[in-house]
């Protein structure tokens, strides 16, 4: 069984059809880049597989369980985390407690519990201090725990974004365009993430992006979307020499 699914997913727009009879699937451990044209629908796309969008048609399951209709915050629960385009980050916050908003679900205490300050309270709290500094340490990025996140650094902004994504355990991670406005060095810095990711914590990656160095360099499996539909599904040779890749997105 796949760990995501999503078959004949369509989304409607009053007269537009931004998404038509969208299918994919991906196995765990995989690594699976989408890409196309701008305004081919690939971020849609996204908004349906993550809760923001319910499809007008279709469904989508993830482990198993049908997501469509699902709240975001219970397809995250479920094991489906993504990043954004434009970076989404509690600016005025630190870096360590961008991370612990993410890890509230391992926290056990009761409300009653943390207003008086109980020892469950007290242990809970330095048990999410510690993982959350080790999630930090895990991306060279410990020594700006206590930096706001709005102070950082374009490429580390996107490094915490996907940090966060990762604190809520996710079975596959979802990264809409992560390289965007990174410069070559950023983007190479990127790539070394990614791959850090999918040996660290062992799980499933679908990646939209436009730089076709980064995506070409570590997706083992790519599909292609031009005006809402599939047009090719395969590995980055057999999507590199696909005719109708290079006609619509590629160029001779």
């Amino acid at each position: 069984m796949a760990l995501l699914e999503a078959t004949n997913i369509c989304m409607q727009f009053g007269g537009l059809r931004a998404v038509d009879n969208f299918n994919l699937s991906i196995d765990e451990h995989e690594l699976v880049g989408l890409i196309g044209p701008n305004g081919a629908g690939k971020t849609t796309v996204f908004n349906m597989l993550t809760g923001v969008y319910a499809p007008t048609e279709g469904n989508i399951k993830i482990d198993g369980v049908s997501v469509v209709g699902k709240k975001p915050y219970e397809i995250v629960r479920i094991g489906a985390a993504r990043t954004f385009q434009n970076i989404r980050l509690f600016k005025d916050l630190t870096v360590l407690d961008n991370i612990k908003i993410a890890y509230h679900h391992e926290l056990k205490y009761s409300t009653l519990e943390g207003i008086l300050r109980l020892p469950r309270y007290w242990a809970d709290e330095k048990k999410a201090h510690k993982a959350c500094l080790d999630f930090l340490k895990i991306f060279d990025m410990e020594d700006y725990a206590e930096t706001l996140a709005k102070n950082l650094p374009y490429g580390k902004q996107r490094k915490l974004e996907i940090a966060r994504a990762l604190a809520t355990k996710p079975k596959i991670l979802m990264l809409d365009e992560p390289a965007a406005g990174m410069n070559p060095q950023e983007t190479h810095e990127l790539m070394e993430t990614i791959g850090l990711i999918r040996k660290q914590f062992d799980i499933a990656i679908l990646l939209i992006e436009h730089d076709m160095h980064l995506v070409m360099g570590i997706c083992e499996r790519i599909a292609v979307l031009d005006y809402g539909k599939i047009i090719a599904v395969g590995t980055p040779e057999e999507t590199r020499n696909n005719p109708d890749v290079i006609r619509v997105y590629l160029g001779e």
